[in-house]
């Protein structure tokens, strides 16, 4: 990946309808919310970045087992939040759609529905017709 990988989820996370990027844990902690709810996390253990994103229960066991770079949520609920470090097993498209899925699951589950910015359920799907 020619781009880091909090490089690459920034911009994803900020081209989302409603995010924004705020630093209530200090400069060393960026993080990402939509509607005031956090989405993604990202900071670095000394050289090491990483970002820290919302799973479903079952995304999150298949990624931590498929992926070797992806851990359980680091200093959050290891169930719902996977932790996404450097590796070659991770390409830009997989980051891209697991940046989107944390926002779609945050907004779902933690945003009143009458202050949704998008439908999850039709987020990002092409109109039929």
């Amino acid at each position: 990946m020619d781009t880091t990988i909090q490089e690459l989820a920034a911009a994803r996370g900020l081209e989302l309808p409603g995010a924004e990027l705020t630093h209530p844990f200090g400069p060393e902690w960026d993080v990402y919310k939509v509607r005031g709810k956090v989405f993604m996390l990202q900071t670095a253990l000394g050289d090491a970045p990483m970002v820290t994103l919302k799973a479903s229960p079952r995304d999150s066991e298949a990624l931590r087992a498929g992926y070797p770079q992806i851990t359980p949520g680091y200093h959050m609920n290891k169930r719902h939040w996977v932790t996404l470090q450097p590796g070659s097993g991770l390409d830009r498209q997989m980051v891209k759609d697991l940046v989107t899925e944390s926002y779609l699951l945050v907004i779902e589950k933690n945003v009143p529905k009458a202050a949704w910015p998008v439908d999850p359920e039709t987020f990002g799907h092409a109109a039929a017709g």
